[in-house]
């Protein structure tokens, strides 16, 4: 950790300000020195006066590729946007850990106490106990730490505040705990067990891989204790072509049922052949088999998301492959075929329960009518409420954005950048 003061006189002084236009993608330092300003000074209103601090960073993810494979271990593309969430920290000499995060109430666990709390499931709270636990039982001693955090990661936006959370808590550990020895997979991973046991919601490895890792990544989770982690070299300005993140405005009630089904679903058609995940079942044999299989399972829905599983994991290798040969073209195209597929097949644009709010299925068709037969578009991350991710020619960036904020609010469209870094310790 550095002095307080020293910090903010770095920060002021511009000495921060190569490695903050590095890692959020600009050309003006300025608002992230703002920011940075502003979690120490927040961290300083809620724990009073601190000799020695330490920033750190987290980012948000977007999904490129492979929509809801990997609980299947399956492949994926994704990569890390230059929003996130910071945190100010220092040590408090306590046997407490407490994060408080901005607009949110302060939590607090005792590190004499890290086994499972079911009345914190849902909750942040569970996270970040969830990453102290798989620490300690990694054989690192934890000691009390204060962190107070700020995020400009939509919550409910599909890129993903709880990975991001999960990597920015892992990061802090890391770094304060384990000399940063645990590698960004690994935290990644960390995450995962958090969300998975600790906070009770079956997610898959992407997007903490994603926001872990950082940059582009392609990951086959076939072994899913270690994945195959590829970075890929996909600058956008180099195509001509902006990222746009779309919020919906759709409700974003919890929807842990519905994506609880998908892997259920497919877990259902798996286990017809005696496996656990897709990934193992041969596709041959499995289309040869359709009838047997849907006079089993008795829900044709699992049926066509297994179908959506088996194409969208080739998708998101042969998505990596076009951007590796610099065929953005065949990019775009096989983007939109995952996103239909993902309307088609998998069905989670909207919550089967509530078919008449489908912002999202709207967001769908706004795109297709303002892109026409350019760039691409496809429902972004889990589903079922929040974002829609476009690729926007530059051409075309202003003017869309401008007729999705007619319909939808201004606001609702960010254009984003890929961030070149994961899990971040600014100082």
């Amino acid at each position: 950790m550095l002095k307080k003061q020293d910090i903010i006189n770095k920060i002021t002084a511009g000495e921060f300000d190569d490695s903050l236009k590095y890692l959020y993608v600009t050309d003006d330092a300025n608002p992230q020195r703002d920011r940075y300003m502003s979690v120490i000074n927040g961290y300083e209103e809620v724990f009073g006066k601190a000799d020695e601090l330490a920033l750190f960073s987290a980012p948000g993810r977007t999904e490129i590729g492979g929509n809801h494979t990997d609980h299947q271990h399956g492949c994926i593309i994704a990569g890390s946007v230059n929003i996130d969430i910071i945190a100010a920290v220092s040590f408090n000499n306590e046997n407490v850990v407490r994060v408080k995060s901005k607009g949110y109430k302060m939590d607090e666990i005792s590190l004499d106490d890290l086994e499972i709390h079911t009345e914190e499931y849902d909750k942040a709270i569970s996270l970040i106990r969830g990453v102290i636990r798989k620490f300690t039982d990694m054989g690192y001693e934890i000691k009390g730490f204060n962190a107070y955090t700020e995020s400009n990661v939509m919550k409910g936006s599909g890129l993903s505040s709880s990975a991001a959370f999960e990597v920015l808590i892992g990061t802090i550990v890391n770094h304060l705990f384990a000399d940063a020895a645990i590698s960004p997979v690994e935290i990644a991973k960390i995450g995962q067990y958090a969300e998975n046991v600790y906070y009770d919601k079956p997610c898959g490895l992407l997007d903490q891989m994603a926001s872990s890792v950082g940059a582009v990544v392609a990951v086959d989770f076939k072994d899913n204790s270690n994945p195959q982690v590829k970075k890929v070299d996909f600058n956008l300005a180099d195509y001509d072509h902006s990222l746009c993140i779309i919020d919906s405005g759709a409700d974003h009630a919890d929807l842990t049922y519905e994506y609880a089904a998908v892997t259920e679903e497919m877990r259902a058609v798996s286990e017809y052949f005696g496996k656990s995940f897709l990934r193992d079942v041969d596709e041959t044999e499995f289309m040869a088999n359709l009838k047997n299989v849907r006079e089993a399972v008795k829900n044709d829905r699992a049926i066509l998301r297994a179908i959506h599983y088996f194409n969208d994991s080739k998708r998101a290798v042969a998505e990596t492959e076009a951007v590796e040969k610099g065929d953005f073209a065949e990019f775009c195209r096989i983007n939109r075929e995952s996103g239909r597929s993902s309307f088609m097949y998998l069905q989670n644009v909207y919550s089967s329960s509530m078919v008449k709010a489908q912002a999202v299925s709207l967001t769908l068709a706004l795109c297709d009518e303002f892109l026409g037969d350019r760039g691409s578009f496809r429902v972004h991350g889990g589903g079922f409420a929040g974002t829609v991710q476009a690729f926007v020619p530059n051409d075309m960036v202003d003017e869309f954005k401008s007729k999705i904020e007619a319909v939808l609010g201004e606001g609702m469209c960010h254009i984003l950048s890929i961030r070149p870094v994961g899990g971040y310790r600014l100082v």
